[in-house]
């Protein structure tokens, strides 16, 4: 239980200790700690094992770019693979296990490749695995299979939530480092809506693990007072422990924060992660820089890490990985991690730096022109070995090495839109390119701006800049120039790491420009290479320089591979959010649905939408009574059904008529304003689409509606139509599905209830407002609202549209104001019901493999204009003379059972699929025939009316003697409509 590698000082809080397991065994940290800082001061620097050679691995690194120690979290099903030890927040509890080995991580049986590193060199699984080709499946693959992988699943359900979330800001600042903070407050300062966003818990960036002072104070005191101004204005929300993953179109940006990670188990009601839709006006990049190592043999043993990882650990965690540290650096930012190593009390053996012309003033021992040349211990550090500039060698015993091969900018993000970073000599690191994402900005250590001061100024004039404000005063920080000699591995060394988690070396580097993959892309694949959950953040830049000499290139020249989202590993549960189980898909709820629930309706899934089905009353037993009831009350009087989940598409601009014209196959461009058309839209391979009205309410405005089925797949078409067909045409549209709350009110007293809702300056009489005709109206005293005259039940009636959000009062005003007229709700079935009755075609008919022919509308695909799908639609393949063609069928015997999917054959003969004559797609009781009855298609069906066929359905085993009749078994001459 003792931590015997803290040392003095640091963020954490040393009153609150924390109880916490690694593979069983009981350590103790402290809040503010990570898992990694609390298993370093526990003196545990084993941590993982490498991907395919299974070598022993610690932590390279303190932050998200950690390549090796990846860790198992949690246990039973909220168990979590692939965590990164050096971001797992520490809390009381936490259970955390090392993964990748067998039985145990001391001792792991699969440490035996490390033995056949020569036959699993980059590129082996090409060669080894061709032959002999029999071997693949029963040998290869499964051993394979069996090898693969990093963490373990638990295999049982998430209990967790996840969830999804939109924010907007006219600034989003990606970093809370020193230029992230600078930005971020000259922003608020000006008044601007600021998110400042940041992975780590604690914001501050490279601030956190410095000594150096700001002001005269030192930076932690600063970090805390700028947190505290932007905590208390009211136009800046911070959000810590959230990552930026990638930055998307129109300044969309993804975030994921992790809300409960910290904890053991989310609080009631709180879910893990968000996953956060940013939308900014603009954004600017703070994501700070990566130090980079340097390739030497052995180097990725536990103990070895990068020098600011370590200063980190030290500063910030006030641990340290062992008592005696050696430093290999090429530039002077190691020997600042030598100097806080020391004045901690820990014991620094030498610095050694690859400069001749190193600086020599420190307490400690430096090695000018010297090179780590190797490495001892088996399961952790414990020498180091030296080439002297002279040629001799030297040991240094020491339990940790840290290494500072210079810093690479943190560029991804700027990539993420198909942006290269560009070649900065003078640093020797690629830095944002000239082609941003649009409306992002890069300023600090991520631009290359390496030091403290300079990273609060750019931070200031970036935000000053895009928002034409006065920077802010810079405080006084440390500004020593920066300087990079480009050091990138020491010659002669044979197996030098240079992406550790994936085992790559520098010598496959060199075997993959041997057989020709040369290309960065190629060298990437061939040797995976930068393809860890890493993405190369600590390798990439190696591997480029290894290949750029091969080739005799400079760097530039080479190039270098770009990124995509994510930036960090991101769990599949936040991209899915609450879309599990019940939720894959949204519920989507009708602006009449807690009316009809407290009616007692039943509802059904309709696509999202779930609607009311039936209203049982009491006494009803049966679902048949309540629909049988609900159609004859509406056909005797009035009902009321809520048809909101119909398609609503506004379609606007001088155009329009025009537009809709090519879009549907019968003609639009006269229809009046004031008028209502029924219309048919094709396919562009001549089949029936979808079948809907278009009302005009102004010469450049048309509201038109689709099946509810078919409701965006009409969007898109429609939408295609005009960018890619007729991009010259001035028309808009936009879907106003739910921006609309629309009610079909149908019955011979329709008219009367609506006028005592329609305002008194609305003739909405039959000479006023006949048949097809609509127009936008007030309600109740001046709601406004749109009136269209159409039916969908062979009734007189009406649909009447109001905003959403006056749906739920409209619908109990239509039954409050209709009582006098014993107005009845109806549900989809009566609905069904009734557009069978008047031989209405819907999505059974409408199944897409019916033409305007079949459905008995072959009149209204137009010869004297163009359209789309109308040239198709005259094949003759679909136009032979005996086409299905839509019908109706009644059973002699009204007992008999009409049953949707039968098929229709001659009265006598053989039942084969030979003698096939046609097939029903729809089936309702009548309770206006009192029989049940059917629309159909039938062969040549337009001569066949009065003949008597059989329906049968061998898979029910059923034959029924029909009648084929008009498919208008109601009001046939549509009387009741234009009443």
């Amino acid at each position: 239980m003792t931590q015997k590698n803290r040392v003095s000082g640091g963020q954490i809080d040393r009153n609150s200790a924390l109880n916490f397991t690694f593979d069983g065994k009981k350590y103790q940290g402290h809040a503010g700690d990570t898992l990694a800082s609390a298993l370093l001061a526990n003196g545990v620097r084993l941590m993982g094992r490498s991907f395919k050679y299974h070598r022993p691995r610690g932590p390279l690194t303190a932050g998200s770019e950690e390549p090796n120690a990846l860790v198992e979290l949690r246990s039973s099903a909220r168990q979590e693979p692939n965590t990164r030890a050096t971001t797992a927040e520490l809390y009381d509890g936490l259970q955390a296990r090392s993964q990748n080995r067998f039985p145990s991580l001391k001792f792991d049986t699969m440490a035996i490749n490390d033995r056949f590193s020569n036959f699993l060199t980059a590129g082996f699984y090409y060669k080894t695995f061709m032959w002999p080709a029999p071997f693949w499946e029963k040998i290869y693959e499964p051993i394979i299979r069996k090898a693969a992988g990093l963490g373990s699943l638990s295999m049982q359900e998430d209990p967790d939530e996840y969830d999804k979330g939109f924010r907007h800001c006219e600034l989003l600042v990606i970093g809370g480092g020193p230029a992230g903070l600078m930005a971020a407050l000259t922003a608020a300062r000006a008044g601007k809506e600021v998110i400042l966003a940041d992975e780590d818990f604690a914001l501050g960036g490279r601030l956190n693990s410095e000594t150096f002072s700001l002001d005269d104070s030192n930076a932690a005191t600063w970090v805390a007072a700028t947190l505290a101004e932007l905590s208390s204005l009211p136009n800046v929300r911070l959000m810590p422990r959230t990552t930026v993953i990638g930055a998307f179109d129109h300044g969309i940006y993804g975030a994921v924060e992790r809300v409960s990670d910290h904890i053991a188990q989310p609080e009631t009601g709180k879910p893990r992660q968000i996953l956060w839709r940013i939308y900014s006006q603009r954004a600017i990049l703070c994501a700070g820089a990566t130090e980079r190592p340097i390739g030497f043999e052995n180097n990725d043993r536990p103990g070895v890490m990068l020098a600011s990882a370590l200063r980190t650990y030290v500063n910030r965690y006030a641990a340290t990985p062992a008592k005696r540290v050696a430093i290999f650096t090429n530039n002077d930012d190691g020997h600042r991690t030598a100097s806080d190593l020391a004045a901690k009390g820990v014991k620094v053996v030498a610095v050694i730096d690859t400069r001749i012309d190193a600086p020599s003033n420190y307490d400690y021992e430096v090695l000018k022109g010297a090179q780590v040349v190797d490495t001892k211990g088996r399961l952790g550090l414990t020498f180091v070995e030296v080439q002297l500039a002279d040629g001799s060698h030297r040991t240094l015993e020491c339990g940790a090495l840290g290494v500072s091969g210079g810093w690479n900018p943190n560029v991804h993000l700027t990539c993420h839109q198909r942006g290269r970073p560009t070649w900065n000599e003078d640093l020797a690191a690629f830095v944002p390119g000239g082609v941003l994402p649009p409306g992002l900005t890069v300023a600090g250590a991520a631009n290359g701006i390496f030091s403290t001061h300079g990273a609060l100024t750019s931070g200031s004039q970036a935000a000053a800049e895009l928002f034409d404000t006065k920077p802010l005063t810079t405080p006084q920080a440390e500004d020593a120039p920066v300087r990079q000699t480009p050091f990138w591995y020491v010659e002669g060394c044979a197996r030098a790491w240079l992406d550790q988690q994936n085992d790559v070396t520098v010598k496959d580097v060199k075997l993959s420009h041997q057989e020709g993959f040369r290309s960065v892309e190629h060298l990437k694949r061939y040797t995976t290479l930068g393809m860890a959950t890493d993405q190369g953040k600590t390798s990439n830049m190696g591997g480029l320089a290894i290949m750029a000499e091969l080739a005799g290139k400079a760097i530039p020249e080479v190039g270098t591979t770009i990124f995509r989202p994510p930036y960090t590993p991101t769990a599949i549960g936040v991209l899915g959010g609450r879309m599990r189980g019940k939720e894959f898909h949204p519920t989507r709820l009708t602006p009449s649905h807690y009316w009809a629930k407290e009616r007692g309706a039943v509802f059904v899934e309709v696509g999202n939408w779930l609607r009311a089905q039936w209203f049982p009353i009491e006494g009803e037993t049966h679902w048949r009574q309540s629909v049988d009831r609900e159609v004859t009350a509406t056909r005797a009087s009035v009902g009321v059904c809520d048809c909101t989940t119909l398609g609503k598409i506004d379609v606007q601009g001088s155009d329009a008529a025009a537009f809709l014209n090519k879009i549907y196959c019968n003609g639009f461009a006269k229809l009046a304003v004031g008028k209502t058309r029924y219309g048919l839209m094709l396919r562009e391979d001549g089949i029936a689409m979808d079948d809907g009205t278009a009302g005009r309410l102004a010469e450049d405005h048309f509201v038109v509606t689709t099946t509810t089925a078919n409701a965006a797949k009409v969007f898109q078409h429609m939408e295609f139509a005009r960018q890619c067909l007729f991009p010259d045409m001035d028309v808009q549209l936009i879907s106003t599905t739910e921006a609309w709350a629309q009610y079909a009110v149908a019955g011979p007293n329709s008219r009367k209830l609506l006028q005592k809702i329609v305002d008194p300056e609305f003739d909405i009489t039959n000479e006023g407002f006949p048949f097809m005709a609509c127009g936008n109206i007030t309600v109740c005293g001046g709601l406004r609202a749109r009136l269209f005259r159409i039916s969908f039940s062979g009734e007189l009636a009406f649909e009447i549209a109001v905003p959403s959000r006056y749906g739920d009062a409209l619908m109990r005003t239509l039954m409050d104001e209709g009582k006098e007229f014993d107005v009845t709700p109806y549900g989809t079935e009566a609905l069904g019901v009734m557009r069978i009755e008047k031989g209405h075609a819907a999505g059974n008919e409408l199944n897409g493999t019916t033409t305007a022919l079949n459905l008995g509308m072959g009149r209204m695909v137009s010869k004297v204009k163009d359209s789309i799908g109308s040239k198709l639609s005259e094949r003759a393949g679909l136009n032979e003379a005996d086409a299905l063609m839509q019908v109706g069928i009644k059973p002699l015997n009204p007992e008999d059972k009409v049953t949707a999917g039968g098929h229709l054959m001659h009265s006598t003969g053989p039942v084969d699929a030979a003698h096939d004559q046609g097939y029903v797609t729809s089936a309702a009781f009548s309770p206006t025939l009192g029989s049940m009855i059917g629309l159909g298609f039938l062969k040549d069906g337009g001569n066949r009316t009065g003949e008597r066929m059989r329906l049968v359905s061998p898979v029910t085993d059923l034959t029924v003697d029909v009648e084929i009749v008009s498919a208008h078994f109601v009001d046939p001459e549509g009387e009741r409509v234009r009443a």
